[in-house]
């Protein structure tokens, strides 16, 4: 149910606002794969030229096919010039609230970004926040655009996507929109049918702490894995085949996710909004924290039990935050490294997607010269590895078994 934004004054039906990245991008193909007329502003100018080239800035399955189309159809433009803003009938801003180095989330960060584009902003049009925001935020957006004198519609419409999945996710999922009023969120309602027939409405206040809750119950259960591992684990038992018996047809035990780091951009960060929320009461947030972010220092501390890893040359095979991804982004295969970095006699590291860190070595470079190998991101060409070496594998991804 495409619009003509062009019938209402503006060339774009969309214009998304950081749209070079891991959650605009994708958006804003899809909306242009729709056939809506979609803009992108970015300030990464070399996402912008590599966008415009047809290719993506990053690993996205099916992403690149649905990218040249659109662009060959002409309904997809991107550039750095942030008066395009002023184009586009729906600005949905991708922009989200970061945690700084001591876990406090920035509430200023989403509107202190909008300040380099409201002077773009034209009456008429809806502004939609899509990242992840600290509660409140979009009530804090929509006082500050009215006592300037904005006169804009907002809505927050929280992102749901799996980074590698979005060209199916965004197609497949429930979309949830919130607003203040019945016209707005209405509004908000039918530009996200363009993607989906499922629209699920909410107030912003329940849409922001439904996005956090998600991304905190999935941090959570990864934890509550973790912390099953580690026990089996200390009685050398595998707790991936204890897993395997214990969900075997057997549906209530059928979401119990296996061992591995639980990183990227979203959970860690978003359980600790969550508990700055709740004016650090959150005990299970903080506890699940501890334990997904101590496994790498556990690991390391069984290996230095069972090796003598101070004169072992150790090999990381993955350094993304997650398998089949090319994002370190809060990886926790470089808190690995750091701790072997100070514990082993050489610590080499190898991806073969990351391209933005200089250092990775290549696989076959990585087994002719280290004597113990950790697997730090599940990759589904590690799976065929031959190696006479002895490999740490939490994930059981070469199905050998967990024990470390």
């Amino acid at each position: 149910m495409s619009t003509d934004s062009r019938a209402s004054g503006f060339d774009f039906d969309v214009v998304v606002v950081g749209g070079g990245g891991h959650v605009g991008l994708p958006l804003a193909i899809a909306f242009a794969d729709r056939g809506l007329r979609v803009g992108i502003y970015d300030l990464n100018e070399l996402a912008v030229k590599t966008i415009l080239s047809g290719e993506l800035p990053f690993r996205e399955d099916g992403a690149t096919e649905v990218l040249q189309r659109v662009l060959a159809a002409g309904r997809l433009e991107a550039t750095v010039d942030p008066s395009v803003v002023s184009r586009g009938e729906h600005i949905v801003v991708v922009i989200g609230t970061p945690v700084d180095e001591h876990l406090n989330p920035d509430p200023h960060a989403v509107p202190r970004a909008l300040d380099e584009c409201k002077q773009h902003f034209r009456p008429g049009q809806l502004l939609v926040l899509r990242s992840t925001v600290y509660p409140g935020v979009t009530q804090r957006v929509e006082k500050l655009l009215a006592a300037e004198g904005i006169d804009i519609d907002v809505a927050f419409c929280p992102e749901r996507i799996a980074e590698g999945k979005a060209m199916e996710e965004l197609f497949s999922l429930p979309q949830i929109v919130s607003a203040r009023s019945a016209p707005v969120l209405s509004r908000a309602g039918a530009l996200f049918a363009n993607l989906t027939n499922s629209i699920v409405e909410l107030t912003p206040e329940e849409a922001e702490l439904a996005k956090l809750f998600t991304n905190t119950w999935r941090y959570i259960k990864f934890a509550a894995a973790n912390q099953f591992y580690v026990m089996a684990n200390d009685q050398g038992l595998d707790f991936d085949r204890i897993r395997g018996a214990l969900a075997h047809d057997y549906p209530r035990a059928a979401d119990m996710p296996g061992a591995g780091f639980a990183a990227g951009p979203c959970l860690f960060k978003d359980t600790m909004q969550l508990a700055a929320f709740t004016d650090n009461s959150f005990i299970l947030g903080h506890s699940a924290m501890l334990v997904n972010e101590g496994l790498p220092l556990y690991l390391v501390s069984k290996l230095e039990a069972k090796y003598d890893l101070a004169n072992l040359r150790v090999g990381i095979l993955g350094m993304a935050f997650k398998g089949e991804s090319d994002d370190i982004r809060s990886s926790l295969s470089y808190k690995l490294k750091r701790i072997l970095e100070f514990r082993a006699k050489q610590v080499l590291c190898t991806d073969p997607y990351v391209s933005v860190d200089a250092n990775l070595e290549s696989l076959e470079h990585v087994l002719a010269n280290v004597d113990l190998l950790i697997i730090g991101a599940p990759h589904k060409q590690y799976r065929d590895l031959v190696t006479s070496l002895p490999v740490a594998d939490v994930w059981n991804l070469l199905g050998q078994g967990t024990v470390v």
